[in-house]
């Protein structure tokens, strides 16, 4: 079986299903049409895969950029815009901007919507004041706000039609995911794993905003939605499941964020997502395996209530949330026709289950450097079935004490962050921007107050023992569980991939180039570097009878937390750097390096050579061919 299914993973395509008419109908018919984008992923399925070919292998060379758009925001640019006939919707990063461009008429300003928000919210945001972009459904754009609000907006016009408050920022509950329409409803997650927040994911009725289910991912069965039926790994999960793996009240302020990225499959009516570390870092902390944190759900759009879970890792000791995006293919497997979800976790191994029943079918190592565990248990007989196996010298909590243990791979970042992976039906090929990059992990005891940081723990990152590359940008070959090329970057690859019928797969670099790849080897056939580093995630529309290729750059998020909060400077940048690779190394640090090497929960010492190559920026640049 297991070679069956490595023989047919990953190669399928999207899912595109009818139902009863609804706003989802409208949207799935929409992103068969190539020529827009009229969801953050593209389609339902988040394979990011475009038909459109009139840029191609043969020609993406002589792209040109046909027009820029300043946002007028300084932070980290994460997302990308939505194209729906002639229009097209930017966000960027706090205060959450929103701006109306009519295509027809040369990007014309048709209208600009900026929040009114409490910067209060800033600080409150664990990894820059990104956000992953916009809705669309209904005549209207919903924009998920930093302050954790919902909100919707005219289509049209840009006015306010409803706005719903999903958090509390005062308890360290903030927004950065993009919404996701499904039928009638809109859903919504919530960040603020590193503040102690329980956290959830909301349905609001897509006329008026009104709260229809709020599904917590840890607490009793009637906060996280388990009824007698959910299932994990084909067994009941039994009665009160999450409060048996907490100690006392610790679920409440538990974690277990939702700040990812969602899919649908219409015709199972299920929406997938997954959830985020536990709270605190330290797991000294908190024993038990923690559940329902870093875990996949398959949950019914209409009432919320959980078909089934998988946790990918009980017990977190190195904050390896799981809310990565969830791609949906359909397969021939043994000549039976099985569907499929994959995800490409923090934890550095690549996922396969069938989305129907959650069944675990593959779970294999994305990067050779994971070393953290030895593997996934396979065998379905055996207790530890679907567990990954510890190697003892990574654990971060040793003979029940904390533990500072060093040379972790991958680092918290993980093998792959939020950056979203893309599919390709014509190759049957994904496509992995990923983070090749270890880390020291001293825990500490936290205690918690509500609104203040609840993490427990300092980290340093560097690249794995013997090589100088922070990042990989791999194709995944599904017929044998193995990287078929790979493209090293000097940086982690922060942006989200795209590929096209073209033949040509397009991703960015945290320095701030465009890139397009041959599908098929990985062959770089064009770079073009934008005014700031990338860690928007590519998209591309026709107009017109052109085809365009779009990409945000600002240079931000975790890996880029150094430049966009104003922690690194060119003054001090080279010293930070030298003293991360003294820490990578083996070398002592003095008390004043150490504190610098940990900054940005220890991206920023890892990361300092980045202001040689990049400075804070908020532009859209738009590519064609002449």
């Amino acid at each position: 079986m297991r070679k069956e299914l490595l023989a047919a993973l990953l190669a399928s395509t999207a899912v595109c299903a009818a139902g009863s008419a609804s706003a989802s109908d409208e949207l799935a018919k929409m992103s068969q049409n190539p020529k827009d984008w009229v969801m953050p992923s593209g389609d339902y399925a988040n394979t990011r895969y475009s038909k459109l070919d009139q840029i191609n292998a043969s020609n993406v060379g002589k792209l040109q950029v046909a027009w820029t758009f300043s946002t007028g925001v300084l932070r980290g640019h994460e997302g990308g815009p939505l194209v729906i006939g002639n229009m097209m919707y930017v966000h960027t990063p706090f205060p959450n901007k929103v701006y109306a461009l009519d295509l027809s008429q040369e990007g014309k300003i048709l209208w600009a919507y900026e929040p009114k928000q409490n910067p209060d919210v800033i600080p409150v945001m664990c990894c820059d004041t990104v956000n992953r972009g916009l809705a669309y459904a209904d005549g209207k754009i919903f924009l998920h706000q930093a302050d954790d609000k919902l909100i919707a907006l005219d289509a049209k016009t840009g006015n306010l039609v409803w706005s719903a408050t999903n958090g509390d920022p005062a308890k360290g509950q903030t927004g950065t995911s993009a919404p996701l329409v499904i039928k009638d409803k809109v859903l919504v997650g919530t960040s603020g794993g590193e503040f102690g927040v329980q956290c959830s994911m909301t349905a609001y009725d897509i006329k008026s905003g009104k709260q229809v289910w709020k599904a917590y991912s840890e607490g009793p069965d009637n906060q996280i939605l388990f009824d007698d039926k959910t299932t994990a790994l084909g067994k009941p999960v039994g009665k009160d499941s999450s409060l048996k793996t907490w100690q006392g009240d610790q679920w409440k302020i538990g974690g277990g964020c939702t700040w990812g990225w969602l899919a649908y499959d219409p015709q199972l009516d299920l929406v997938y997502y997954g959830s985020g570390n536990p709270s605190t870092w330290n797991p000294k902390q908190r024993p038990g395996d923690n559940k329902w944190s870093m875990t996949i759900f398959a949950r019914n759009p209409d009432t919320g209530m959980a078909k089934w879970v998988y946790q990918m890792t009980p017990h977190d000791e190195w904050d390896y949330d799981g809310v990565n995006e969830m791609i949906l293919t359909d397969q021939q497997v043994g000549g039976q026709a099985r569907k499929l979800l994959t995800h490409f976790d923090r934890n550095g191994l690549g996922y396969t289950l069938d989305r129907a029943t959650g069944e675990l079918l593959v779970a294999q190592k994305f990067d050779p450097k994971v070393n953290w565990t030895t593997g996934v248990d396979m065998d379905k007989n055996s207790p530890n079935y679907g567990r990954p196996s510890v190697v003892a010298q990574y654990s971060t909590e040793q003979n029940g004490e904390d533990h500072n243990s060093k040379g972790i791979c991958p680092a918290a970042l993980g093998t792959k962050d939020e950056q979203p992976a893309a599919y390709s039906p014509d190759t049957q090929l994904f496509y992995v921007p990923t983070n090749h990059v270890c880390m020291d992990y001293e825990p500490f005891k936290v205690s918690y107050t509500a609104g203040q940081p609840y993490v427990g723990a300092t980290l340093s990152m560097y690249p794995p023992s013997g090589d100088s590359n922070m990042g990989n940008f791999i194709a995944w070959d599904g017929k044998t569980g193995k990287i078929v090329w790979t493209d090293k970057e000097q940086f982690s690859v922060w942006s989200g991939a795209l590929a096209t019928a073209g033949n040509v797969v397009f991703y960015g670099t945290l320095e701030g180039y465009l890139k397009a790849v041959d599908a098929k080897t990985g062959k770089e056939l064009y770079k073009f570097k934008t005014p700031s580093g990338i860690i928007g995630n590519v998209t591309t529309y026709e107009h017109d009878g052109k085809q365009y290729i779009a990409v945000l750059s600002g240079v931000g998020g975790w890996a880029g937390i150094g430049l966009a909060a104003g922690l690194l400077s060119p003054d001090n940048a080279a010293a930070w750097q030298r003293a991360a690779g003294r820490a990578a190394a083996g070398g002592q640090l003095e008390s004043n390096e150490r504190n610098v090497e940990t900054a940005g929960l220890g991206a920023v010492g890892g990361y300092a050579g980045l202001s040689n190559y990049t400075a804070l920026g908020g532009t859209l640049t738009v590519f064609a061919l002449p």
